[in-house]
């Protein structure tokens, strides 16, 4: 599956516009994680674009969320493996069990992908002018973004150095600053 067909599943089931820029900037994330590790970027990106495809189907129920996108990734013939990590990848149901690089990437891209936004949007929506030290900043600042869940993203520090992981999730999601409304 490539990136266009992942994003056309995904606006085929979510039609929540931050949702959707959500799901791209995960998989950005993701990409750029992969190609610093020299993993399958496009595997990546597709389990980031695609991880959060059930959201408004379960209708907030989170005992549901990632098993029924897993059976609707399934359904529309997606590889099970990339199904397996989006059933996984619901902290609530899961937490504590992330032991893969690419399991731990989704978790703290996922929680990530806001916080950066968030410091964009504080410089007038600018994502050029947010930079790791920033990041490392306001991720300090529990109030400031505080839907975007710390520990999730201190998963992957022992994996890489907290600055690094926020200059390469900066730089995945310049990758598609128009996509995300961003300049």
């Amino acid at each position: 599956m490539d990136r266009d067909d992942a994003i056309a599943l995904l606006t085929r089931n979510v039609r929540d516009e931050h949702l959707i820029k959500h799901c791209l900037a995960t998989g950005a994330i993701l990409k750029a994680l992969a190609v610093h590790w020299g993993e399958d970027q496009n595997l990546w990106e597709t389990i980031g674009i695609l991880h959060d495809i059930d959201f408004e189907l379960i209708a907030g129920d989170m005992q549901q969320h990632g098993i029924r996108g897993a059976e609707l990734l399934l359904e529309n013939g997606v590889n099970p493996d990339i199904a397996g990590i989006v059933q996984r990848h619901n902290h609530y149901l899961h937490s504590g069990a992330y032991e893969g690089r690419l399991e731990i990437a989704l978790q703290a891209a996922d929680s990530v992908s806001g916080l950066i936004i968030a410091c964009a949007l504080v410089k007038g929506g600018q994502l050029t002018l947010v930079t790791a030290k920033t990041v490392a900043k306001k991720s300090k600042e529990r109030a400031f973004a505080a839907g975007c869940d710390r520990n999730r993203i201190a998963l992957i520090f022992p994996l890489v150095d907290p600055a690094i992981f926020y200059e390469i999730a900066i730089q995945g999601l310049l990758t598609i600053r128009e996509e995300l409304g961003l300049t």
